[in-house]
């Protein structure tokens, strides 16, 4: 089983690749945490897809530390990495968003495997219930079968202001119904609220929400390749329009390619969405470490 980790975006998230925080006492980021969590629920082989001109500092930091452990590939986002015949817009800087990120190791994962993103904690629950998932799926699968993580909505959420999450609509069978993107998300007491246009509207906080955790076998290469010539066509900007992840597994989904599976797990969620929130993850990983999760040299287990 392969981790794809969706990391082109940190140097301009955080304003270069060596101002990312360290928030482990071994100066380990979250993404090493990631990492580690994935190794220990029988992940092969890691892949991260980063910006080219990040491959150095990268390797010297993430690669360093996870390179020992476990298989480990790079894959490079490009903005020229475009279909036949297309070409990127004059002006245009702004990559093209998930999906194109997940294209970008198309020749590289050829077994099932998981996406995440470089800058979210996910917790191990989340990742040992994906590879029990992915151990029993085919390749050949058809329909492919995929699945999604599902957090409780309550355990997503920060303090230091709004969040835009993936509320999750699901079947009786346990299976993806449809997934809503909600923006402008706040804590309310134990349960939550979003605005849209002006008004505040009610979420419980048992909600099942999103936050890109996926497992899917390698056929969706495949539909996200066409998906891709389609959005070119018809996006509406084409300046700032993104091939986003989730959007493009709900139309494989809708059009019959694929089932995707609802994965309920009790992790919490955190990472460095605000400036604020950077001391918050610091203390959840010391916490962590306290209670015998992880080493406080985090590789040192392996």
């Amino acid at each position: 089983m392969t981790l794809v980790v969706l990391a082109a975006g940190m140097g301009s998230r955080y304003g270069g690749m060596k101002q990312i925080d360290p928030v482990g006492p071994c100066s380990e980021f979250i993404i090493d945490y990631s990492c580690h969590d994935a190794v220990m629920s029988g992940f092969d082989h890691i892949v991260f897809v980063i910006k080219k001109e990040n491959l150095e500092i990268f390797r010297e930091t993430v690669g360093a530390r996870v390179e020992p452990h476990v298989k480990v590939s790079y894959a490079f986002q490009d903005m020229d990495d475009l279909p036949d015949g297309f070409y990127r817009p004059e002006g245009r800087v702004k990559p093209w968003g998930t999906a194109h990120a997940l294209l970008a190791c198309r020749d590289i994962v050829k077994d099932c495997f998981a996406t995440v993103n470089a800058d979210d904690f996910y917790g191990r629950d989340a990742f040992m219930r994906v590879a029990d998932f992915l151990k029993n799926v085919s390749p050949d699968s058809s329909p492919a079968r995929c699945c999604l993580c599902a957090y409780r909505l309550s355990n997503t959420l920060t303090d230091s202001g709004s969040v835009s999450r993936g509320i999750c609509k699901i079947k009786p069978d346990g299976r993806l119904e449809s997934i809503t993107e909600r923006t402008a998300i706040t804590p309310l007491g134990a349960d939550a609220e979003f605005e849209e246009n002006g008004i505040k509207t009610f979420l419980p906080g048992d909600s099942p929400a999103s936050m890109n955790l996926f497992g899917a076998t390698p056929a969706i290469f495949s539909f996200a390749e066409n998906g891709f010539k389609d959005f070119l066509v018809s996006m509406p900007n084409p300046q700032k329009s993104e091939y986003y992840l989730p959007f493009m597994l709900s139309d494989a989904m809708n059009s019959g390619f694929c089932t995707i599976d609802v994965l309920k797990t009790t992790a919490k969620w955190f990472g460095v969405t605000y400036a604020a929130d950077r001391e918050n993850v610091r203390e959840n990983i010391a916490a962590l470490i306290k209670d015998g999760v992880y080493r406080e040299n985090l590789w040192s287990d392996l």
